[in-house]
């Protein structure tokens, strides 16, 4: 079938709005008809040809949400006319990595997937004639896309599908790195780096694991304004100061948790420093440039605190994203105030300046 896509033809570029050919499903393969998609920091990173593994040609996206349109053969995990949100991050159920509580990382297609091509090592996907590469395993800056169902989380059809998407991952990975991932205990002190979208996800999902005190940091007044929506209960205006601001308001000692969600690697190094002594853990969501470090004291470590890294949040994508879908539903996560823009597939390069500019959260892409 011949649909519109949004081509990345060309590093540092602007994307293409083309028509390319789509291939029906194979096996364990879904055909999705997009709704709603996300436009996301990791579409604009790969675009700019900074990303060590990135590719080109290929089309990019990877937030939506949509219905299933056709199943291929022994597909068992959705049915056609099921909701869905897309998974970059999949969950086949049966690998060593699923099996286990301590990841959320599958490993069934990850080669293949990182490489841009389905399961199998072929492409869906077509422009003049000549195999045009999948991204994230999703590529969902297009009017439809197919995909192996084990990436697909069947969500609440009532969920309306442009707050959705925003599941797929950022206002997810956020959420999970509070509820999953650090597991923040009720009662306690975090800190958030950064009023994003993972920020702000991250604030929320502290307030529903009850911490008492969340302090959001971030540059932008406005950002700070929507963390307090989310559940803030303190903004720091974001510098060199920040952290000795933190060790005043904890007493000296620093926060139970923290997270960093800008990927800037002094940030990272604030988000260490601001930690507890004795049991303070950091965690990292957001992603570094190209050969960046992170600089930190050891003895901040030798002194109890720790820093792990989290990954779309730690969730497993199948189980824990139309649960937190159903939250939302339940009016626990108020998603609305981080939609600022909705926009029309052609407008997908203007998304890109939003985000550039700083102006808004996220930027959603409709589907007629």
């Amino acid at each position: 079938m011949k649909i519109r896509a949004a081509v990345l033809e060309e590093f540092a570029k602007p994307l293409i709005v083309r028509e390319v050919e789509l291939s029906e499903p194979g096996p364990g393969e879904v055909l999705v008809r997009l709704v709603a998609c996300g436009v996301c920091h990791t579409d604009l990173y790969t675009a700019s040809g900074v990303d060590p593994s990135g590719y080109a040609p290929t089309v990019l996206g990877h937030e939506g949400a949509g219905v299933v349109e056709r199943c291929g053969e022994g597909v068992s995990l959705v049915r056609e006319g099921d909701h869905v949100v897309t998974l970059f991050s999949p969950q086949c159920g049966e690998c060593v990595h699923c099996l286990s509580p301590l990841t959320n990382l599958c490993l069934a297609i990850r080669e293949q997937q990182n490489q841009g091509y389905l399961p199998d090592g072929t492409t869906r996907l077509a422009l003049d004639g000549e195999p045009l590469r999948h991204f994230m395993g999703t590529s969902t800056f297009a009017q439809y896309t197919v995909m192996p169902q084990i990436a697909l989380a069947r969500i609440d059809p009532e969920a309306p599908l442009d707050r959705a998407c925003l599941f797929a991952c950022g206002l997810s990975t956020g959420l999970g790195a509070a509820m999953k991932t650090a597991q923040v205990r009720a009662g306690s002190t975090c800190v958030v780096f950064g009023a994003g979208m993972v920020g702000l996800g991250a604030v929320a999902g502290c307030r529903l694991q009850g911490a008492e005190r969340i302090v959001c940091v971030d540059l932008a007044p406005e950002r700070l304004v929507l963390a307090r929506g989310q559940g803030a209960t303190d903004v720091i205006s974001g510098g060199p100061e920040a952290v000795e601001q933190i060790l005043e308001m904890t007493g000296g000692f620093g926060a139970d948790y923290t997270f960093e969600a800008t990927g800037n690697v002094a940030v990272m190094r604030q988000a260490v420093e601001s930690a507890r002594m004795g049991w303070g853990l950091c965690t990292v969501c957001g992603v570094a440039g190209r050969g960046e470090t992170l600089d930190v004291v050891p003895r901040l470590l030798i002194t109890g605190r720790r820093i792990c890294g989290s990954s779309f949040g730690g969730l497993k994508g199948r189980e824990d994203v139309p649960e937190l879908v159903n939250r939302y539903m339940a009016g626990e996560i108020d998603v609305d105030p981080f939609i600022s823009h909705r926009l029309s597939l052609d407008e997908v390069n203007v998304g890109f300046e939003l985000m550039q500019a700083q102006d808004g959260i996220r930027s959603v892409i409709e589907f007629a």
